[in-house]
C-alpha cells in the first residue's frame, strides 16, 4: 500500500468521523437552522467519507494489480 493510499484512507476517516460527530450532536436540542445544517454537513461528510474509502481501495487494488 502507497502513501498517497493511505493519505487517501486518513482523509475518508477523518470526514467520516466529522460527520458521525454532527449526526450525534443532534441528539440535543437544536435550533431549526443548527438542525438543517448539522444534518446537510453531517450526511455529506459521511457520504464523502465513504466514497472517498471506496475510491482508495479502488486505487489500492489498481495500483496491486490484481
Amino acid at each position: 500500500m502507497n502513501w498517497q493510499v493511505l493519505i487517501m484512507y486518513a482523509v475518508a476517516l477523518v470526514f467520516a468521523v466529522v460527520g458521525v460527530a454532527l449526526l450525534l450532536a443532534l441528539a440535543r436540542p437544536r435550533s431549526a437552522g443548527q438542525v438543517y445544517a448539522f444534518r446537510m454537513i453531517g450526511i455529506m461528510a459521511l457520504a464523502g467519507g465513504v466514497v472517498l474509502a471506496m475510491s482508495a481501495t479502488a486505487m489500492w487494488q489498481w495500483s496491486v494489480g490484481s
